[in-house]
C-alpha cells in the first residue's frame, strides 16, 4: 500500500541502500508492518498527516520514524504515554498516537499507561500484543501465554508467574476510555477489522471525544520458530482464546476536548504575581560568579528540614530572573535517619548535567548530609551548615568556604521553626550571592500568595539568615 504518510524512500534503514530503501526492518510475518501500514493509512485517510505526532518507545518499532513522514518523538521504555500526555497538553490540536509493544506497554510502561487512560485526554494507543520481548531476544512478557517458553521461561509459564495479563479488558475498566477493542491479523476479516478499529480510534481523538485503546495481537514468528503462516494459526488458536477479541468498551460521548494550548509568551511567562516584567527584575538579578558557566548546589537534610522546598524556591528563582535552571528531588530513607537532598543547577545559558555528584555549594540540615555531601564540595566552593544541631562540623577538605549558621535557632526565635530553610537560603544569598535577594524574596511571595499569614515571618527569616552571614564577615 502506497501512502504519502510514508516517506518514499526510508534512507535511515541501513542508510537506504538497496532494498533497506523499500523496506522496513521487521521480520518476515511480523505483525508490525501491517499495523503500520493499516496506521498511515487511517492518518492519510482523515487527513492528520500535517497534525500527527507518533511516539514510539523501546521495542521492536524503536525505529517507526523511519518510515512515517509525520512528527515523532521516541520515549524511554514505558513512557510513551506521558511523552504522548506531554505532546498533547503542549499542542492540543496535534493527534498524538502512542504505539506500543506488550513488553514496553504491559510492563515498565503500566503505572503510565492506567494513569493516562484513566484521565481520559484524547490521544490514541496502539498496543502490538505477540506475546513476547521481540527485540530483546524472547524473554517472558507480561501477555506470554500459560506455558509457553521463552528465553527466561524455558520450561514454559507457570502459574507461579500468574495468568497473562488482559490488558484491553483492564483499561476498558477504567472511567477515562471511550473506546477499546482487541483485533488480530491472522486472516482477511480480521485485518478488516483491525484497520476499522485504528481508523476509528483516530477518529475519536480528531473529533476530541476521547482516549482510545486499539489492543492488536499480533505474529512474531522469529520467537516462536515459526513459519509466517503457522504464526497466524498460532495467534487463532492459542492466543484468541486468552485474549478474546471484539469491542470492549464503546461509549458514545460528545466532543469536550476545547484545551486552549499553553501560553509560549515569555512576557507572560516571567511575570510573577501580576508585578510588570517581576518590577525591574532584570536590574534587580544577579548573574552567577563569571567563573562559573553553571553553578551546582545541593541542599540536604532529613524529612521535614525543607531542603526540598528551598531547592524549589531557587530553582524558580532563578528561571525568573532569566537564568536555566534544574532541580532534581532526591529522597533517601529520612524517616530512618538518612537524608533527603535535591539538586539544583542555575546556568547563564543552559544546563546540560542536572546531577550535583560536586556542587559548588551545600546547604546541610544535619550532621549525616554534611558527613556525606561536604567532602564532595568543588575546590573553592561553599558549605554552609546548621550550627544548631551540629555545633561542631567534622573535619572538611580545606580551600572551601565554610559557614555554621544556627538554621533552627534562628526560626525557632522567630517563633516558626519550620522557617529554618528560609534562613538557610538568606544565609546562602548573602555567602554566594548567586541570585540577588529581592528575586528571591519575590518568588517567595509569588509562592505564598495564598499564604498570606506565614509571608512576613518567612522574609523575616531570609532577612536574618543575611544578616548571619554579615555579622560573621564582620559588616555593618
Amino acid at each position: 500500500m502506497k501512502t504519502p504518510v510514508f516517506y518514499d524512500h526510508f534512507e535511515r534503514h541501513a542508510h537506504g541502500e538497496g532494498l533497506k530503501d523499500h523496506s522496513t526492518h521487521y521480520c518476515p510475518g511480523c505483525g508490525h508492518g501491517i499495523v503500520h501500514r493499516d496506521l498511515a493509512g487511517a492518518i492519510g485517510n482523515l487527513g492528520l498527516q500535517d497534525r500527527t505526532v507518533l511516539i514510539s518507545p523501546v521495542g521492536c518499532a524503536v525505529f517507526a520514524h523511519y518510515y512515517f513522514d509525520v512528527g515523532n518523538s521516541q520515549a524511554a521504555h514505558g513512557r510513551a504515554p506521558a511523552v504522548a500526555l506531554g505532546h498533547k497538553l503542549a499542542n492540543p490540536d496535534a493527534i498524538v498516537i502512542s504505539y506500543q509493544g506488550d513488553g514496553d506497554l504491559a510492563s515498565i510502561g503500566l503505572a503510565e499507561t492506567i494513569s493516562i487512560a484513566q484521565m481520559g485526554v484524547p490521544i490514541t494507543v496502539i498496543f502490538v500484543n505477540n506475546a513476547i520481548y521481540g527485540m530483546t531476544g524472547g524473554q517472558f512478557a507480561p501477555t506470554s501465554l500459560t506455558g509457553q517458553r521463552t528465553t527466561t521461561s524455558p520450561d514454559g509459564r507457570d502459574f507461579s508467574t500468574g495468568q497473562p495479563l488482559r490488558v484491553a479488558e483492564l483499561i476498558a475498566q477504567l472511567d477515562g476510555p471511550v473506546y477499546v477493542e482487541r483485533v488480530a491479523l491472522f486472516d482477511p476479516k480480521q485485518r478488516v477489522k483491525a484497520r476499522r478499529a485504528i481508523e476509528k480510534a483516530l477518529r475519536l481523538q480528531a473529533e476530541g471525544r476521547g482516549y482510545a485503546f486499539i489492543e492488536v495481537l499480533s505474529e512474531c514468528p522469529t520467537h516462536l520458530k515459526l513459519t509466517p503462516e503457522l504464526a497466524e494459526g498460532w495467534v487463532r488458536d492459542e492466543m484468541v482464546p486468552v485474549f478474546p477479541l471484539g469491542v470492549k468498551k464503546d461509549i458514545p460521548s460528545e466532543p469536550w476536548f476545547r484545551r486552549e494550548p499553553p501560553s509560549y509568551d515569555v512576557e507572560k511567562i516571567l511575570a510573577l504575581a501580576g508585578a510588570e516584567r517581576q518590577a525591574g527584575a532584570a536590574e534587580a538579578a544577579q548573574r552567577p560568579p563569571p567563573s562559573f558557566g553553571d553553578v551546582s548546589l545541593k541542599l540536604a537534610g532529613a524529612g521535614g528540614d525543607g531542603a526540598q522546598t528551598a531547592a524549589m524556591i531557587l530553582a524558580r528563582a532563578a528561571i525568573g530572573a532569566g537564568f536555566d535552571a534544574t532541580h532534581i528531588p532526591s529522597y533517601g530513607p529520612e524517616s530512618r535517619g538518612g537524608t533527603s537532598y535535591a539538586d539544583v543547577h542555575i546556568a547563564s545559558s543552559e544546563v546540560l548535567n542536572p546531577a550535583a555528584p560536586e556542587p559548588d555549594m551545600l546547604v546541610a540540615f544535619n550532621a549525616p548530609s554534611l558527613a556525606k555531601f561536604g567532602p564532595t564540595v568543588a575546590l573553592g566552593g561553599t558549605i554552609l551548615y546548621d550550627s544548631t544541631v551540629i555545633p561542631a562540623a567534622p573535619p572538611l577538605p580545606p580551600g572551601r568556604h565554610v559557614f555554621g549558621v544556627p538554621f533552627t535557632q534562628i526560626a525557632s526565635d522567630l517563633g516558626r521553626p519550620v522557617a529554618k530553610n528560609m534562613v538557610a537560603l538568606g544565609a546562602l544569598q548573602a555567602a554566594t550571592a548567586i541570585l540577588s535577594q529581592d528575586q528571591i524574596v519575590l518568588t517567595l511571595r509569588q509562592l505564598l500568595k495564598d499564604k498570606p499569614a506565614v509571608l512576613p515571618v518567612n522574609e523575616d527569616a531570609f532577612a536574618v539568615g543575611r544578616r548571619a552571614i554579615a555579622s560573621m564577615r564582620g559588616a555593618v
